[in-house]
C-alpha cells in the first residue's frame, strides 16, 4: 500500500446485524414448530458495572432476536461451589437451551470448574474444555464467541487463509488459544505470541494476518504491520482503545477492524446464533 492509502474497515456492526436477523428468523421458526422460544440463561456474580452493562446489552439483543433470557444475579460473596451448583442446575433445566457465565467472576472464584459445570450442549459461549477440544479437532460443538466472530468476519471479507501466516497476540482460553485453532483448521500457519514474547514487533512484521487479543492498549504499533496485512483488533480498553495503534496501522493494513464496531458486535451475534442452534438441536428439530 502507498502512504496515501488507508485500509478498508471491516464492518462488524453491519454483519452482526444481519446475523441477528437470521437468528431471529430461526427462533421464530422454532417457536412456530414447537411452541417454545429459545432461552439463554445469563449468570452474573456481583455487580461489576461493566459486567452489568454487558449482560443488559446481551439481554436486549436476545429480545430483538426473539430469544427468551433468564438472568441470575448472585451475590459478590458467592463461592465457587455455589456458582457451580447454580450452573449445574441450569444445565439440567430443559427450559434453558444456552448458558452464559459473565466473566470475570471475581478473584475468589475459580472459573475453570464453574465453566466445566456448563453442559457441553448448552455451552453456547464456547468456554468449556469440551468446546475447546471440538474446535481443535474440527468436531461438532460451539466455538468461543469472539473467535467465531473473527472467523466469520474473515470469511465475509474473502480473506484467504490457506498458507497465510497468522500471528495471534494473546493466549487466553476463550480468545487467543481458540482463534489460533480455528485459523489452523483453515490451513493458516499460526504463531502464538503474548505480552512477554521477546521481539514481539519482529513477529508481527512477518504476519499476513494479525489478531490482537492481549488486552493492552496500542501494544501493536502501526509501523510493525506488514504492508497489506489484515488486522483484527479484539482488544477493548478504557476510552474505546484497542490493542492496535489504529491510526498508524490504518495506512499499512489492507483490512482492519475498528474499535468499537469491529469484533465486539460479532461476539454477541455468534452467541445468539449458537443459542438458537442449541435450542433447535435440544428440541429435536435439527441435527448438529
Amino acid at each position: 500500500m502507498s502512504p496515501t492509502q488507508t485500509a478498508q474497515l471491516m464492518d462488524g456492526t453491519g454483519l452482526a446485524g444481519r446475523m441477528v436477523e437470521e437468528a431471529a428468523a430461526e427462533a421464530a421458526r422454532i417457536s412456530q414448530r414447537t411452541g417454545i422460544s429459545p432461552c439463554l440463561a445469563t449468570v452474573l456474580v456481583g455487580e461489576d458495572p461493566a459486567s452489568v452493562t454487558y449482560v443488559r446489552m446481551k439481554q436486549a439483543r436476545c429480545a430483538k432476536a426473539g430469544i427468551r433470557s433468564r438472568h441470575i444475579t448472585l451475590p459478590a460473596a458467592t463461592t465457587t461451589a455455589e456458582l457451580v451448583d447454580t450452573l449445574a442446575g441450569l444445565s439440567n433445566d430443559p427450559e434453558v437451551h444456552g448458558i452464559l457465565l459473565q466473566h470475570p467472576c471475581g478473584p475468589h472464584i475459580d472459573e475453570r470448574p464453574a465453566f466445566e459445570a456448563i453442559a457441553p450442549e448448552k455451552d453456547v459461549d464456547g468456554v468449556t474444555t469440551h468446546s475447546f477440544a471440538a474446535m481443535s479437532f474440527a468436531l461438532p460443538g460451539y466455538v468461543s464467541c469472539t473467535p467465531g466472530g473473527i472467523m466469520r468476519l474473515l470469511k465475509e471479507y474473502d480473506v484467504g487463509l490457506t498458507g497465510k501466516h497468522a500471528v495471534v497476540v494473546g493466549r487466553s482460553a476463550i480468545l487467543g488459544k481458540p482463534v489460533g485453532m480455528l485459523l489452523l483448521a483453515q490451513d493458516a500457519t499460526v504463531t502464538y505470541c503474548h505480552s512477554r514474547t521477546a521481539d514481539l514487533s519482529v513477529m508481527v512484521r512477518e504476519a499476513d494476518i494479525v489478531v490482537a487479543a492481549v488486552g493492552r492498549p496500542r501494544l501493536i504499533r502501526g509501523e510493525d504491520i506488514k504492508p497489506g496485512a489484515v488486522v483484527i483488533d479484539a482488544g477493548y480498553n478504557p476510552g474505546n482503545v484497542g490493542d492496535v495503534d489504529f491510526d498508524t496501522a490504518l495506512t499499512r493494513a489492507r483490512l482492519i477492524t475498528p474499535v468499537p464496531g469491529g469484533v465486539g458486535p460479532m461476539t454477541i451475534a455468534v452467541l445468539l446464533a449458537q443459542t438458537v442452534e442449541a435450542a433447535a438441536i435440544q428440541l429435536g428439530i435439527q441435527e448438529h
